[in-house]
């Protein structure tokens, strides 16, 4: 049974730093698509980083480039997103996802795809306040 756990969110300030953890069990980082999303309140999802089953394609969304990394430690079998320069507009929650199709993440339009998530974290609070 696959399961995602998600934490790391938290309060902070504009500028300020966050590592969100994705916990994988029953599942290795060869077997899926990966990937960060959002939701805002009153918003829709929105898909914010990806990386493919061999860590070798990685995406951002316009808003993440260049202050958000995606990794995964694969000993660890944890995903990871350090989000830095955090602004208001990150305020959301925050929710893992894994794709059964391993050919996801193959540009950033994937991003948009987040219908086609099979396994989703529970969701951890980023709080960004200016």
């Amino acid at each position: 049974d696959v399961q995602l756990q998600a934490s790391g969110g938290g309060m902070v300030q504009t500028g300020g730093s966050l590592k969100l953890s994705c916990s994988v069990t029953g599942a290795t980082f060869d077997d899926f698509t990966w990937g960060w999303f959002r939701q805002s309140s009153g918003k829709e999802r929105e898909g914010v980083s990806c990386i493919n089953n061999s860590g070798d394609k990685i995406h951002y969304s316009d808003s993440a480039m260049g202050r958000f990394t995606i990794s995964r430690d694969s000993n660890q079998n944890t995903l990871y997103l350090q989000m830095n320069n955090l602004e208001p507009e990150d305020t959301a929650v925050y929710f893992c996802g894994a794709d059964e199709n391993t050919l996801g993440c193959f540009g950033p339009g994937y991003l948009n795809l987040g219908h086609r998530v099979d396994y989703w974290g529970q969701g951890t609070l980023v709080t960004v306040s200016s």
